[in-house]
């Protein structure tokens, strides 16, 4: 005999979890929120004047700019000093330029890169770890004595460039704009932009991007992507694939008349392919009161909430039954942004001490319900920390978690956890998770993975 206290219990604990989960998703809004944009990585912006073979040169007061004083008696009466901070990793390319003011005695001038325990007293490209372009004889050094043919000498007016593509593992150098030559980065280790100079007079300007670039690299960085979505392009995939992914999309969001049109525009050119049977669960499942869940979606992406809670009591009481569900929070929130959103502020504050108040205290629900008050606080709520609340994601927030919950009242679901994302937000999570380890074994150097701007890239080749 089936324990139905049991499965009360379990139906609960299951609304708990994915009420949980949505919240969280909720509280992500929060964190972007309050921090803004993501916190890049500090970049060089001027040269170590502590950390350098002082004796030979003079550093001006900026930091910036590299004169060679003394008298060139030995070969490791180099003048060298890097940059104060290493080069940045965690972006697509590093780069800086070096302008030659003068050349000086021999034009015995370098640029490039060496780790923090580089010797101070040799060109870079000398030591172990280190990689140099020389202009007195267009060599590339690499940790020898001896360098390798690699490009053209440069002298006095010329401006040299220094670079690390992360998405090719390669170093680059260029003159007056153009590559000279790229080279394998087999070096471990957080990397300083260094340069050095070796007879007297030379003197070296160093631009860290305070100022443009003799070099493009804005159209380097977009060609560079466009290599990459080239070989992504290049890998085949059944096309009633893809087509079986979005359909699952628009099924499991409830996209009903999107769904249609779409089923319509392929009817002739795709084959059928039911993606959701091949990974363990029914169309059935997801086109589960697709009509309702359409409707709901509609209200709530259009601010009706009042509507959308209407419905629900109507349709799925079950839902709505507990008022401190987190369901039922995120709705009473929702309806508290609408509120706000077109200036009835009055009625806000009086909706917020029926509704909101009662979710003060309780663990999980007060630090939100804080965000969703202040707003109360700004002139221009849009602009201020609390404004990603204002923002149409929220609403979608709202709207999934909603769409979830009517799935996880279907009585023939096999899958517990289907309903919480389709298909395709499966792949991408795996994809995510894909390149965030492949860019930890390469010791967390390159461009983190971003679907906006991947997905935007691809718009843009498109044109």
């Amino acid at each position: 005999m089936t324990n139905s206290n049991s499965n009360g219990n379990s139906s609960k604990n299951q609304k708990q979890d994915l009420g949980a989960y949505f919240l969280e998703l909720a509280r992500l809004g929060a964190a972007r929120g309050a921090r803004g944009v993501e916190e890049e990585e500090e970049a060089p912006i001027d040269l170590n004047t502590i950390n350098s073979s002082g004796g030979f040169l003079v550093v001006s007061p900026d930091k910036l700019s590299v004169k060679y004083t003394s008298v060139n008696l030995h070969g490791h009466d180099v003048g060298v000093v890097q940059a104060s901070k290493p080069a940045p990793v965690k972006r697509l390319v590093y780069y800086f330029e070096i302008f030659v003011k003068d050349a000086g005695a021999k034009g015995q001038i370098a640029i490039g890169f060496t780790p923090d325990s580089f010797k101070m007293r040799r060109q870079p490209g000398w030591e172990a770890n280190s990689c140099g372009y020389h202009g007195d004889d267009g060599m590339l050094y690499r940790g020898q004595g001896k360098g390798d043919p690699f490009g053209p000498t440069y002298t006095t007016n010329d401006i040299v460039g220094a670079g690390i593509n992360y998405a090719s593992h390669e170093f680059f150098f260029t003159k007056n704009g153009a590559v000279v030559g790229t080279v394998y980065n087999d070096m471990k280790g957080p990397l300083f932009p260094t340069v050095a100079v070796h007879s007297l007079n030379e003197e070296i300007h160093v631009n860290f991007g305070q100022k443009p670039f003799a070099f493009d690299l804005e159209d380097f960085e977009k060609q560079e992507r466009m290599k990459q979505q080239t070989t992504i392009e290049k890998i085949s995939l059944l096309p009633n694939v893809s087509y079986g992914i979005v359909r699952s999309y628009l099924l499991h969001y409830g996209y009903e008349d999107t769904l249609n049109s779409f089923d319509m525009a392929s009817k002739t050119t795709m084959p059928p392919v039911y993606m959701a049977q091949e990974n363990g669960f029914s169309e059935q499942d997801i086109t589960y009161a697709l009509n309702q869940r359409k409707t709901l979606r509609q209200l709530i992406k259009r601010g009706e909430i009042d509507a959308a809670l209407g419905k629900l009591r109507d349709w799925y009481p079950q839902i709505v039954q507990d008022d401190k569900s987190a369901t039922c929070f995120l709705l009473h929130c929702q309806k508290f942004i609408e509120l706000v959103r077109v200036g009835a502020l009055e009625e806000a504050v009086k909706y917020g001490r029926i509704e909101l108040a009662k979710f003060f205290g309780l663990a999980g629900f007060e630090d939100f319900v804080q965000d969703c008050v202040a707003l109360l606080a700004y002139e221009q709520p849009r602009e201020s920390s609390v404004g990603y609340l204002l923002e149409e994601s929220q609403r979608e927030v709202v709207a999934d978690t909603v769409n979830a919950m009517i799935l996880s009242t279907n009585p023939n679901l096999k899958d517990s956890h289907g309903f919480l994302q389709s298909c395709l937000e499966r792949l991408l999570r795996q994809l995510t998770a894909c390149c965030l380890e492949r860019r930890s074994l390469n010791g967390d150097q390159g461009e983190a993975f971003g679907l906006h701007r991947e997905l935007n890239m691809g718009k843009n080749s498109k044109r």
